[in-house]
């Protein structure tokens, strides 16, 4: 059994840290020794002694290059300072999302900003005990005595918590002061003698008693289930203060039963060890209850490790398991759980797919899972490189009941038929009460507008009547890199919550991705390589007018340099909405830039492409340029284009490419009948990738554009070029590239006819016609649509993409492209552009 595939899913993934603790100065009392045990005073002396201490010792030399000693690590961190221990431990833990308990009480503790400076996105854990106990430590300003009703009030008040972090979630250490066994019947009375007792013992305030605790549990319970903030729970082993036996989580099944809290998500932290099956019980049978196994993994010896994983999953769903480092002091420990957990991790499912309990693909879709998709999913973390949902706001805020004091928009993004992109913006308030549910309005003309009209074309299908419903996809939402206090997501347009609307573009490519998957067992995937132009404004005889921003020749360095804070920032952006950029350059074009995005499943790519866009126009603009994609800005330059680059995979291994070197061409039988599609069915993929009549003038031969009809290897002159990029095996081919499709397509559109053309190849098992590998002959090969109308002729005689595609959608779709021919062939190429720059 090849476990390749797994070992490198599970050591590359980045992960998300669901629950740490802060960072302390090197000067801070608390000993370095404490990295490695949870014991106290004279039972810390025996932790050398201990399994993990030996590993873990190990590890953290080996990672330094020390000697394999605790005075040697010391030493180490002594002189290298905290910024670059932290620095050398988070790179190698490959962390990219922390969310921080600071409600541990440490000497010389770094504030949470401090630690933004070693990980994309820090949020915050509020830690109810603490909370309460630091409320109790104040004075009532009237100078009278705490009760029940006012600790309630301040505890759940606005003008009493505040915080400067994100919240994402609550916790709990009831397991430490009083045990888990929570009395769901405690009464008003029940918590005014506990608060009276804990204020005789005076301050500083430590809540001890049961009543007072379990009182405090509840109500904030009621909070977090309010707000739909997941309540973390200590279980299981910890420090000397815990009476283990009232740790097991078996004790919470009342709180559990009690459907006043049904709804509210609690987290079983630590594996709950010794009660790892317990927690895993309690997993499978009750919905709300969802796992973390932070702290069990590294603390424990390598077996102990093992079978306590194996434990959380013997009952527990896949999907309610959740990697933590439970950091914490040291950034040592942070390492030590990444590596720690990714070593247990994988030897477990390596375990379950030798047994058959999962196949390969399975096990690789788990320690995703696990390790970051799951806890994305459950405290909301839209992106693990800054972007969060609009649930996550300031807690004071969520608090506040009535009164909205976050003025911040939400931008709801479509992209219509003619590919100009548009926008709903909303409050944020409002987004989250109200469109997330039902989302917002639009007529149904909206999907019909053309580049240089907005209003339905004749015979489009589409008039003034009737609305459909923009919902926004959650799993989209990202904060605005460039305007912070605003978010954005893409909308799906829906007849209704729950149903597509049939000219939904972002639905039409799920729709055809499944019919690949359900006939096939194949996803395609794609990476886009996006050229813009950076105009700049002038102004003649009192005329303003956009011209490039500079006349540098391919990959020239001077460009780059005088664009350099534009695409350092663009990068930036990007990078913090979770899209990878693979490479920047200047390219031939006057003040033309190509931007190159990592290869992806095509739904993520298409959504990444619009991403991009809206990114590469707004920075532009930031420093007073404007970017344009439009395809031909000047007919006496090259064009611009959004090459795209596709292959097939199944389970994850790329299946276009040929197992070996003896297939012809490189490339596989499915990888050569998808090709042959998309070239059968070109001529009128154009009509969707090349939309604008001005993307015609950019379709011109010797422009490295693809003017004629037939693959090539590595030919740049082919319209779909076999590529062989550094890495692949000599002989073999990865992906193919179609470099028609240009930055006025609508990527969804694009993407569908593409895929529909290539399930037609597979369905007939067309065959891939000889390779030209020289410049093409006008002679011998067929010239693709040199215009609109010619690309519109051929779709109309496309019977597959008519069947394929929605009838209204392509009726629409058809009567745009006759509308743009109309309004173009009346202006020149220069006019023509004056009004394109400013929609793509």
């Amino acid at each position: 059994m090849d476990l390749s595939e797994l070992k490198k899913a599970v050591e590359e993934v980045e992960v998300v840290d669901a629950h740490a603790h802060n960072i302390v100065a090197l000067n801070s009392n608390f000993a370095f020794i404490h990295a490695f045990s949870e014991a106290y005073g004279d039972a810390l002396t025996f932790a050398p002694h201990t399994l993990s201490f030996k590993r873990n010792l190990r590890d953290i030399a080996e990672l330094y290059g020390s000697e394999i000693s605790l005075q040697g690590v010391e030493e180490h961190r002594r002189v290298s300072g905290i910024q670059s221990i932290c620095s050398t431990c988070f790179k190698a833990a490959k962390i990219t999302a922390i969310l921080i308990d600071d409600g541990l009480q440490l000497d010389k503790k770094h504030d949470l900003e401090w630690h933004r400076s070693f990980t994309p996105l820090i949020g915050r854990i509020l830690r109810i005990e603490r909370l309460a106990e630091e409320i109790l430590d104040e004075d009532l300003p009237d100078g009278s005595s705490w009760t029940v009703d006012s600790f309630t009030k301040a505890f759940v008040s606005n003008n009493t918590v505040t915080v400067t972090g994100e919240i994402f979630g609550l916790k709990s250490i009831a397991a430490y002061r009083s045990g888990l066994e929570i009395k769901t019947n405690v009464t008003k009375k029940d918590a005014e003698d506990g608060l009276r007792q804990v204020l005789i013992a005076g301050k500083p305030v430590r809540i001890a008693n049961k009543n007072l605790i379990d009182y405090i549990f509840l109500q904030s319970l009621e909070v977090a289930q309010s707000y739909d903030l997941p309540m973390q729970i200590h279980t299981g082993f910890g420090d000397k203060d815990l009476d283990m036996r009232l740790s097991n989580p078996l004790h919470l099944r009342a709180v559990l039963e009690d459907k006043r809290y049904s709804k509210c998500r609690i987290v079983l932290l630590h594996a709950s060890y010794p009660f790892s099956k317990e927690a895993s019980y309690l997993a499978s049978i009750y919905s709300q209850v969802y796992l973390d196994f932070g702290l069990a993994i590294p603390k424990l010896s390598v077996h102990g490790m093992v079978s306590s994983m194996k434990e959380l999953l013997e009952l527990a769903p896949i999907n309610k398991v959740m990697f933590s480092t439970d950091g914490y002091a040291f950034p040592e420990t942070f390492y030590l759980g990444a590596k720690k957990s990714r070593e247990v991790v994988f030897s477990v499912l390596r375990d379950a797919c030798i047994d058959g309990d999962l196949s390969i693909s399975e096990a690789v879709e788990a320690a995703k899972d696990i390790f970051a998709r799951n806890a994305i999913h459950f405290y909301k973390i839209i992106s693990a490189n800054g972007a969060t949902t609009s649930s996550h706001s300031n807690l004071s805020q969520k608090l506040n009941d009535g009164l909205d004091v976050d003025v911040s928009l939400v931008r709801i993004m479509w992209v219509d038929g003619s590919g100009q992109h548009r926008c709903r913006a909303v409050p944020k308030k409002r987004f989250n009460d109200i469109v997330t549910k039902t989302g917002v309005g639009l007529a149904f003309a909206a999907m019909g507008f053309s580049s240089h009209m907005d209003g339905p074309p004749d015979g489009s299908g589409l008039n003034a009547v009737g609305e459909t419903r923009l919902m926004p996809d959650l799993s989209t939402l990202r904060r605005i890199p460039w305007n912070k206090q605003d978010e954005m997501v893409l909308a799906d347009m829906c007849v209704k919550p729950g149903e597509a609307w049939e000219y939904c573009p972002r639905d039409a490519l799920r729709r055809a991705s499944k019919i690949l998957k359900d006939e096939f067992d194949l996803e395609m995937n794609a990476g886009f390589e996006n050229e813009f132009i950076l105009l700049k404004s002038i102004t003649r005889e009192g005329i303003k007018e956009w011209i490039p921003f500079d006349s540098n020749p391919y990959c020239s360095s001077s460009s780059l340099d005088a664009a350099s804070p534009i695409l350092h920032e663009v990068a930036g952006a990007l990078h913090s909405l979770g899209i990878s950029v693979e490479q920047l350059h200047a390219e031939a074009g006057k003040g033309q830039f190509e931007l190159v995005l990592k290869y992806t499943i095509c739904t993520e790519a298409a959504d990444n492409l619009v991403f991009t866009r809206e990114v590469v126009r707004a920075i532009a603009r930031k420093h007073g340029l404007l970017a344009t994609f439009i395809p031909k800005y000047a007919l006496d330059d090259l064009g611009s284009g959004s090459h795209v680059h596709l292959s097939l995979s199944q389970n994850g291994k790329n299946v276009f490419m040929a197992s070996d070197r003896s297939s012809k061409h490189g490339i596989s039988t499915v990888g050569k009948e998808f090709m042959a599609g998309i070239l059968h069915h070109l001529p009128s993929i154009l009509a969707f990738a090349a939309p604008l009549p001005n993307s015609y003038d950019r379709l011109q031969p010797n422009t490295w554009s693809g003017a004629y009809l037939f693959w090539g290897n590595e030919n740049k002159e082919a319209p779909l070029r076999a590529s062989s990029p550094p890495g692949t095996p000599d002989g073999l081919v990865s992906n193919f590239e179609l470099k028609a499709f240009d930055g006025s397509a609508n990527p969804y559109l694009g993407l569908t006819a593409i895929l529909a053309a290539g399930i037609d190849g597979l369905r007939r098992h067309l065959y891939l016609p000889e390779p030209v590998d020289a410049n093409p002959n006008p002679e011998t090969l067929q010239r693709l649509p040199a215009s609109l109308s010619e690309s519109l002729d051929a779709l109309n005689k496309d019977d597959f993409l008519k069947e394929f595609m929605s009838d209204k959608l392509m009726t629409t779709i058809k009567a745009i492209r006759k509308a743009e021919i109309d309004h173009y062939v009346k202006l020149r190429h220069r006019d023509a552009c004056k009004q394109l720059i400013h929609r793509y």
